[in-house]
């Protein structure tokens, strides 16, 4: 066999040996590839679910708090000159808050103030007895709707609440922005409802649209309830080769969900597969079948050092130089990737902002659930007094239940007050009134639970709001009570201590105390122990006593248990 023959051979050899190395290569990298792009999809989805969770939780408040607006009942109440000073206040709050549309609805089911009013598309008039969200928020006091408009036919969330005086509040929000924030972040964006009904999309087009096939009585029913003729066509579908196609995404696509959220929306995020994962594996294939070639050719100049000395100095070089351009192709890449790195962190971090929004709402339904808990159980008491014939008993439960919706008023005054950026009147208040009241809202609870209270003289003022202060001891004595909760020995004290400046009052409990990988972000919003808990408690308490000029700490417990102090200002 000739040297030209044996090198020809040997080329062909190397060249097979290459391209199995580059294909198995090339399947492992594909492999990693596709695992970390599925990876990073479900963490973009997270955060675009994060972004309209944000979203929806900034609207929450707004029919909750017009529900008991001064101009809303002077409006239902037919007060001359009051329904056009709601219709620049409703025009007024759609255009800060983005609503796109606010009105309200008489007992009647007319519309009586609007934000368009006086214009050609008023709201103003228009008879809503047929809308569920009406309909609806009579009966059980509040209610969401997903729907065309009647007279804009654009599609969005309803959001409606009934008012003390039998009208109903309607807040619209449309998803116009958030879809075109999805829509720039790449890929194809959708929320579906529990029915599988895409309601927010990137592509308008699906909306309405059914992802899986709905019983006929299903179908009609979501018909009438969103105003459309028609379901569309599922956008989603399988091939003959069980692959995920999604239509207007060229090839195999990667399709993942997010966790539904409390409402059973469920955000799902496509993408193609291919422009992620093919440059990986085309490169890993290159880099394998390349350093393959480079072995053979280095045994090859091995085998002939001592006839090629200078064709193998020549192999060499050509082959360094190769994969000198090979690593600076991985460091260009794995820069890029540092890149993209930082900017999922700061989108992350946006999204940690857009959810702080969402705490004005945990704060009214966290704030109002113990004084709402307190008033049923005085109610059920004064009933059974009441068959007893022991009136001066339910007088005395009458008057508790009084000062519990004066509470109640108070603490959504406060939370108004914090959304329009308020801080409320700081002034000298009587420390005994405040734990006496805190223990009320908690009677029933505090039952079975032995509670000592240092003395406090009657005389003793500090400088806060009462009903925040309350709000901050509510909270530490509800924790307390929580972390008590299947303990034989139940245990509360509260401890207090003062000088000519300074009132402390300590909360201790001998519970199981704080758990050290929570305790150093106790004060940090979604840190709790608790698998129920909202985790913001403690993050607004310490915010209260900031704005009253005090503060809150997590202090060592003498024994077991937790402890948290309350640092006051004392009045003069």
């Amino acid at each position: 066999m000739s040297s030209t023959t044996r090198r020809v051979a040997a080329a062909v050899a190397a060249m097979l040996v290459a391209g199995l190395v580059a294909w198995a290569a090339g399947a492992i990298a594909g492999s990693r590839a596709r695992g970390a792009f599925i990876a990073s999809l479900s963490a973009d989805a997270r955060l675009r679910q994060a972004l309209l969770t944000s979203e929806l939780e900034r609207f929450q408040l707004l029919p909750i708090a017009l529900a008991d607006d001064v101009d809303v009942r002077a409006a239902l109440a037919g007060t001359p000159g009051a329904a056009p000073r709601l219709d620049e206040k409703l025009a007024m709050l759609s255009r800060e808050t983005g609503a796109a549309a606010i009105y309200l609805i008489a007992p009647s089911g007319h519309a009586i103030a609007a934000n368009n009013a006086g214009t050609a598309h008023s709201f103003v008039g228009q008879d809503y007895r047929f809308r569920r969200y009406y309909a609806q928020a009579q009966r059980t006091g509040a209610a969401r709707q997903f729907a065309l408009g009647t007279v804009s036919r654009r599609p969005g969330l309803y959001l409606s609440r009934r008012t003390p005086g039998g009208g109903v509040v309607v807040v619209k929000l449309e998803f116009d922005r958030i879809e075109q924030a999805w829509r720039a972040a790449g890929g194809e964006t959708f929320v579906t409802d529990r029915d599988g009904i895409v309601r927010v999309t990137s592509h308008p087009a699906w909306r309405f649209a059914a992802m899986r096939p709905l019983p006929a009585a299903r179908a009609a029913a979501v018909l009438a309830d969103s105003g459309v003729t028609a379901l569309r066509p599922s956008p989603v579908r399988a091939d003959d080769r069980g692959r995920t196609r999604v239509a207007g995404i060229d090839g195999p696509v990667a399709l993942v969900d997010a966790p539904p959220d409390a409402r059973g929306w469920r955000l799902h995020l496509a993408m193609a597969a291919a422009p992620a994962v093919q440059p990986i594996v085309r490169a890993a294939q290159a880099a394998a079948a390349l350093l393959t070639l480079m072995l053979a050719g280095i045994a090859w100049t091995w085998r002939a050092r001592v006839r090629r000395r200078a064709e193998r100095t020549l192999a060499l070089e050509a082959a360094v130089s190769e994969r000198t351009a090979a690593l600076r192709r991985e460091i260009e890449d794995r820069t890029a990737a540092e890149a993209r790195a930082a900017d999922l962190r700061e989108s992350l971090r946006q999204a940690n902002r857009l959810a702080a929004l969402g705490q004005i709402t945990a704060s009214v339904a966290h704030e109002t659930a113990q004084p709402v808990a307190a008033i049923r159980t005085y109610a059920a008491s004064g009933e059974r007094l009441l068959d007893r014939g022991e009136t001066e008993e339910v007088r005395g439960n009458l008057q508790a239940i009084a000062r519990l919706t004066e509470r109640i008023g108070a603490v959504t005054a406060e939370l108004r007050g914090f959304a329009r950026k308020g801080s409320g009147a700081i002034q000298p208040v009587s420390l005994v009134e405040v734990v006496d009241g805190a223990r009320l809202i908690l009677k029933e609870r505090l039952r079975a639970i032995r509670v000592d209270v240092a003395p406090i003289p009657q005389d003793l003022r500090v400088l806060a709001g009462r009903v925040r202060l309350e709000q901050v001891l509510v909270n530490l004595l509800q924790n307390a009570i929580e972390a008590l909760d299947g303990r034989p020995d139940p245990h509360i004290a509260l401890d207090l201590a003062c000088d000519a400046q300074t009132v402390l009052l300590t909360v201790r409990d001998n519970g199981p105390g704080i758990a050290p990988d929570i305790a150093g972000r106790i004060f940090t919003p979604f840190a709790t122990s608790r698998p129920t808990g909202l985790g913001l408690g403690l993050v607004i308490a310490q915010d209260i006593m900031t704005d009253l000029g005090g503060a809150l700490h997590l202090t060592p417990p003498d024994g077991s248990g937790a402890a948290f102090r309350i640092t006051l200002r004392r009045a003069a």
